[in-house]
């Protein structure tokens, strides 16, 4: 009986944090619901369809300026998206999130990071280097997302990928694809 009371509380809580985390994003469908806690930052610049879930300790953050440098980014998200446990999404560029995408816990998408791999900027401390894009990460309808997975810039998944725990995808993949490794691979296309 005490578990079921709890449970409620927490579902009635969920229901208002949801609503007040909407507000701070600019397009929001129905249907969105959340775990506390949740991070967003640039909010005005994020799109999210029907039907959106997020268990707790998503992140998801469009950053507008970083050490004085000014940026136009943009996330856009689709319908029917769920996504696990202690995920992160950081954009400066953009990021596209297609319908009906499947994301496991602990995974990290960016378009973006922290200098370059030069001689000059390995001697500057990592957070004082300038914020870069090498290009924008799209993901395509009914992509699969295993546990632990990052998606690094300048990356498209073909619609109905699997891209399998752990993974670090560094390059583009075209549709019906089982990605697994580091860096990823493709394992076969799915026929």
């Amino acid at each position: 009986m005490v578990i079921k009371i709890i449970n409620r509380f927490r579902s009635i809580s969920n229901c208002i944090y949801s609503q007040i985390i909407k507000l701070g994003i600019a397009n929001v469908g129905r249907n969105f619901q959340i775990e506390y806690p949740m991070r967003v930052l640039g909010g005005e610049r994020i799109s999210i369809g029907d039907n959106f879930s997020s268990f707790s300790g998503f992140r998801i953050e469009a950053f507008t300026r970083h050490n004085g440098v000014q940026f136009n980014p943009k996330i856009e998200i689709g319908n029917n998206v769920s996504i696990n446990f202690d995920c992160h999404i950081g954009c400066i560029n953009r990021i596209v999130i297609g319908n009906g995408v499947l994301i496991a816990s602990k995974v990290f998408i960016t378009d973006h990071s922290h200098g370059d791999t030069t001689k000059d900027d390995i001697l500057i401390s990592p957070s004082e280097r300038k914020v870069h894009s090498k290009g924008e990460v799209i993901i395509e309808d009914n992509v699969w997302i295993g546990e632990g997975v990052a998606i690094l810039p300048n990356v498209r998944i073909g619609e109905n990928s699997i891209i399998g725990a752990n993974t670090v995808v560094t390059k583009s993949f075209p549709r019906n694809s089982v990605i697994g490794g580091i860096p990823g691979k493709l394992i076969k296309i799915i026929e």
